[in-house]
């Protein structure tokens, strides 16, 4: 069978191109060695599922170990009925684990279901078990997030962990290791006892230690699947270049990682009759995937519109409104961070995850607001490519503040702090998507500091423009402003700059000019 990237399931090493993640395997291998209980809580689509296979594999060739591996996908709401029912349902899934079958044991679990009625009954029946199995047995439980709000699961957690305790006294034999895997980070759930009562602060898992590997793939990770690829396909490709402006896009999401190697393997080169890599062809497949519905994007909307906090918080950080604290023991960044729409910079302040996430968003926030703020603002009047097919920035600038002084030169509004902090950047962004959409990208980044701008990088097929929105405080913060962009420019290589200046005065003038190679335009 000819490998493939696979987006889907389970990686195989055998049929599928994949990053090398032995340092990863190695290092929960450790964990397992010493008998630590963990939740490997990442994102969706984080590799989590994968990383689970690869760990059994790994364990079946290590003497003295057996991993058992389940899944609690499969379970329905019978299995959370009672303890009983669960306690029955937990022990079938263990009689038809493969590795329990190979072994002979699958009877053990099977022959002792039916006097299973409770937690005590089910610890009880497992010690007996565990006790004749002379390996080290490990349990491999996916997919726990939809157990995590029944009380039952979180009393089966309870049982476990007194069960560790039990064990490390002596007076017990239970699982060797226990590695649960979801989404959500079990460890801090509380328990609570009656539906009036507050939950407590007692965790049923708080026996469990941080699983801190870092299960993104880094560009040379990424290089390894690149590398693997050409052997395979014995094709050309600066595989460095191109993992390098993969990472650039994803900052190492696994599925992201892999989707992009795939789109281009099956779409682009198959269109182009070619099977050679180009570092562009990742920023062409970007374009294309932006376009696309997948799974990934569809929880991204889905987890903003069920949370109207979290709505406000990432449509701030993506637009720049506002500067953020990365603080995970607030539950509202703890729960962006979960879903791995966020991350923190070197200087541990909130930024998106990765810059697809970012594009996604922003496309996502310009919709929401046409289509349910009503809040347009019309940007298709005539073209904006000049006669060699280059776009033509000074006229996108021009365009917007005279849409801008015919919408709201009449109303008190442009004199508004927050009109001005926050609309003004998001009516921009809506100006400018449909001109660049399909063509081009655009980055943001916003620099601290009293006059918090906004510094956006667009990228228009192969043109480059830096371009600055910021408030006007007066003459000298416009010159500290000049230096700033200069520099900015010098470190994205480009000789020529833009700054879209918002002024609240009462006497400002709607101008333009060039000042020291920066066109600035006033609104």
């Amino acid at each position: 069978m000819m490998k493939y990237f696979n987006t889907t399931g389970i990686c195989h090493p055998d049929r599928n191109f994949m990053a090398d993640t032995s340092e990863q395997i190695q290092q929960i291998l450790r964990h397992i060695d010493r008998g630590d209980y963990f939740v490997m809580n990442r994102p969706r689509q984080y590799g989590k599922t994968t990383t689970m296979f690869l760990l059994e594999r790994r364990l079946l060739e290590m003497e003295g170990y057996l991993p058992i591996s389940i899944s609690f996908e499969i379970l329905d709401d019978t299995a959370y009925e009672s303890a009983g029912s669960f306690g029955k349902k937990f022990m079938k899934l263990l009689s038809l684990n493969r590795n329990i079958q190979k072994q002979g044991y699958d009877t053990l679990f099977s022959d002792k279901m039916g006097v299973v009625s409770d937690q005590e009954t089910l610890s009880e029946t497992l010690t007996q078990i565990l006790e004749t199995i002379p390996q080290k047995v490990v349990l491999m439980i996916d997919e726990v997030d939809r157990s995590t709000d029944s009380k039952i699961f979180l009393n089966f957690l309870a049982m476990l962990r007194h069960k560790f305790l039990d064990a490390q006294r002596g007076s017990d034999t239970t699982f060797h290791s226990v590695i649960l895997a979801g989404v959500r980070d079990i460890k801090n759930l509380k328990l609570k006892f009656r539906p009036d009562e507050e939950r407590t602060l007692n965790s049923p898992w708080n026996i469990a230690i941080d699983f801190k590997v870092n299960m993104s793939l880094s560009a040379p990770k990424i290089a390894t699947m690149l590398d693997d690829y050409v052997n395979d396909r014995q094709c050309q490709m600066d595989t460095k270049s191109v993992a390098e402006r993969i990472y650039f896009w994803t900052s190492g999401y696994p599925f992201l990682v892999s989707k992009l190697c795939q789109m281009i393997d099956e779409k682009l080169l198959y269109l182009r009759k070619s099977k050679d890599w180009v570092v562009g062809d990742v920023d062409t497949v970007v374009n294309i995937l932006l376009k696309e519905q997948n799974p990934l994007f569809d929880d991204l909307s889905k987890n903003l519109e069920n949370n109207h906090d979290l709505y406000k918080l990432i449509k701030s950080i993506v637009f720049g409104f506002k500067e953020y604290e990365f603080i995970l023991r607030d539950p509202l960044v703890g729960r962006a961070y979960m879903y791995g729409i966020i991350a923190q910079t070197e200087h541990k302040i909130i930024k998106i995850h990765n810059k697809i996430f970012e594009e996604t968003l922003t496309d996502y926030f310009v919709s929401k607001s046409k289509t349910t703020d009503n809040n347009d603002i019309d940007s298709i009047k005539g073209t904006y490519l000049k006669n060699d097919g280059s776009l033509d920035f000074e006229k996108i600038l021009i365009q917007f503040q005279e849409t801008i002084r015919e919408k709201y030169s009449k109303s008190d509004v442009l004199k508004s702090d927050e009109f001005l902090e926050n609309d003004l950047r998001l009516l921009f962004f809506m100006f400018l998507k449909p001109i660049i959409n399909g063509h081009g990208f655009s980055f943001k980044e916003v620099q601290t500091g009293a006059e918090r701008r906004l510094d956006v990088v667009v990228i228009f097929k192969n043109q480059k423009f830096v371009v600055e929105l910021k408030l006007w405080h007066g003459e000298v913060a416009h010159q500290n402003g000049i230096i700033q962009l200069k520099e900015y420019m010098k470190t994205e290589s480009v000789e020529k700059g833009y700054m879209l200046i918002m002024n609240k005065n009462k006497q400002k003038e709607f101008r333009h000019w060039i000042e020291d190679e920066i066109f600035c335009v006033m609104i």
